[in-house]
């Protein structure tokens, strides 16, 4: 995976559902329905980019492949496409 800047990745979470919680970190939960999941992920207030890695480890919190995160982050896996994927993977109650 590409790099990716720490601010693009705010950005794109809050445009698909997910609302932050600053704690000693960054908490981004999902709300599907106005009202908020257990899907989440940590994003820090040191990094200012993503490398491979740390990007895995987002795929991993937010139950996407590393190619599924890449479209989630460029943009075609929408919201309602990410919230089936979900449901499919049975992480949210259909």
């Amino acid at each position: 995976m590409n790099p990716r800047k720490t601010k693009d990745i705010k950005a794109t979470l809050s445009s698909k559902g997910f609302v932050p919680e600053e704690r000693d970190h960054s908490y981004y939960f999902l709300h599907v329905d106005g009202q908020k999941s257990s899907i989440r992920t940590k994003i820090s207030h040191v990094n200012k980019e993503y490398g491979s890695n740390l990007l895995s480890l987002v795929a991993r919190q937010l139950h996407l492949s590393n190619a599924e995160l890449d479209n989630f982050l460029d943009c075609p896996l929408r919201h309602t496409d990410y919230i089936t994927i979900l449901k499919e993977k049975k992480k949210l109650k259909p």
